[in-house]
């Protein structure tokens, strides 16, 4: 583990300059203090929504189904009920295999069974939500493997027989796996039989019989209340608090050296702890104040974001964000856990054909021209979600519609796609997505392992056809 010292030291240059906790925010104007603070929240949103994630999947002292303690997978057998609201965006292709490892003490080695050629992916993401590693069929292939991931302050020899070493930038890391499976009992079966042969081992434990020792259970952290809610809800000296604890063992990018300026104005210093008791009343009003406007800001994105046939595609960035830190808070509010665009990306229908939002009172069609289906080489689906990026319950169970559901082609080749409340009969019941009765409602693309080549919606040579209204249901 990185010590208080050896964080500090990131940022020497920055606090040479005298941007302490005290220094600047007396010399700043209150609009700049406010701003400061709305900066240092859109900043902190993920390394927050990370750990309250983290929470609410480990507090249980064994696996149970839908968590398991730290260092253990839970595998989710199904795929999330319509009730599940802990993950924004989840989908209904794959399977979770889904772990949360602390590796600030010791690397942990990830070993991964023969996939025979089926798609699977094992993102890991830093407490910032940046994909450092993604091992799976697309980079590493479907071969049995073991890989190490290690923490920042690492350095060490690792046995031989390790595929790769995984350097992650941060001590907390989630091991975000999936793997693909059609839904069908039998489909499902073969999955879990994958699933339980995907094992994290600590180090020193490598090559000797090990057994996860069982987890701690904390009361007080809230595994009910979604976990956006729970961030949303909080008050800035609370989120600020949290966000200054959790910096000292999950640090700023180098990158991020403008930014810990800014976090100084409001008294965030990391590696510190954050002192609410030291703050000047205008830093104290700034901090209370921005969890409103900040949320408008991450919120505010998806207005910013140039539409293509009236879907917001983002390529540039996903998983791997830099400093651009509103759209990393963005896809953590509505899609936390999104990949690398080589290995995924999410085009979410923003408003129909004419310009209009989408509303369930309205029927709807996605055509595909003859040959137009989304070009990916591992496969591709749309997902249906209500208006706080959730499954929209409906008599099928029915989540998504994709090449699995057995499409039906019009006499041309071309392909529709029907979304709408009610059925629109036997014929095409194969080609329906439910939407909600009423209101708002919200698509999405999901394109796992994208062609690289035009076409290809990498490069903008395939773009998702507009969703045209057609009349009420």
């Amino acid at each position: 583990m990185k010590s208080r010292r050896s964080i500090n030291s990131l940022f020497a240059g920055a606090l040479l300059l005298g941007l302490s906790a005290h220094a600047i925010p007396a010399r700043a104007a209150p609009s700049e203090i406010e701003s400061a603070a709305i900066d240092a929240y859109v900043y902190g949103y993920p390394l927050v929504t990370m750990e309250l994630t983290r929470r609410n999947f480990t507090n249980v002292a064994a696996p149970n189904g839908k968590s398991a303690p730290m260092g253990t997978f839970v595998n989710v057998p199904k795929y999330p009920a319509a009730s599940d609201k802990r993950v924004t965006a989840p989908n209904a292709d794959t399977l979770y295999s889904t772990a949360w490892i602390d590796v600030g003490k010791e690397p942990y080695i990830l070993h991964v069974p023969d996939e025979h050629g089926r798609f699977y992916l094992m993102p890991m993401l830093s407490g910032w939500t940046d994909v450092f590693a993604d091992p799976g069929t697309r980079t590493t292939g479907t071969a049995s493997a073991d890989f190490a991931i290690t923490g920042p302050g690492w350095h060490g020899t690792l046995p031989p027989g390790i595929k790769a070493e995984y350097k992650s930038p941060t001590n907390m890391v989630w091991v975000l796996g999936r793997t693909y499976s059609t839904g069908t009992p039998d489909d499902y079966k073969a999955v879990n039989a994958i699933q339980a042969q995907y094992k994290l081992t600590p180090l020193s434990a490598w090559g000797h019989p090990y057994t996860p020792p069982r987890g701690v259970v904390h009361p007080a952290w809230n595994t009910k209340l979604p976990v956006r809610e729970q961030v949303e809800s909080m008050d800035g000296t609370a989120y600020f608090r949290l966000l200054g604890e959790l910096m000292k063992t999950n640090p700023p990018a180098a990158a991020d050296a403008p930014m810990v300026a800014t976090l100084a104005k409001i008294g965030l210093v990391p590696g510190q702890d954050f002192d609410p008791a030291k703050l000047s009343p205008a830093q104290t009003a700034a901090i209370q104040a921005a969890p409103r406007p900040a949320q408008a800001s991450i919120m505010g994105l998806l207005n910013e974001v140039k539409l293509t046939n009236g879907w917001s595609v983002l390529v540039n960035g996903m998983g791997v964000y830099g400093t651009n830190y509103r759209l990393r808070a963005l896809v953590t509010a509505i899609g936390l856990g999104a990949n690398r665009p080589q290995d995924a990306i999410y085009p979410v229908g923003a408003v129909d054909a004419g310009g209009k939002p989408f509303d369930g009172a309205n029927r709807y069609v996605m055509h595909f021209a003859p040959g137009q289906l989304p070009p990916v080489d591992g496969f591709w689906s749309l997902t249906m979600y209500d208006d706080k990026y959730f499954f929209v319950p409906n008599r099928l169970d029915r989540y998504t519609v994709s090449a699995r559901n057995a499409l039906k082609k019009n006499a041309d080749g071309s392909v529709d796609l029907y979304l709408q409340a009610n059925s629109p009969g036997a014929a095409k019941e194969s080609n329906w997505l439910p939407t909600t009765k009423s209101g708002k409602f919200i698509p999405m693309l999901r394109l796992y392992w994208p062609k690289e080549t035009a076409p290809s919606i990498l490069d903008g040579t395939w773009k998702p056809p507009p969703i045209e209204k057609v009349g009420a249901p």
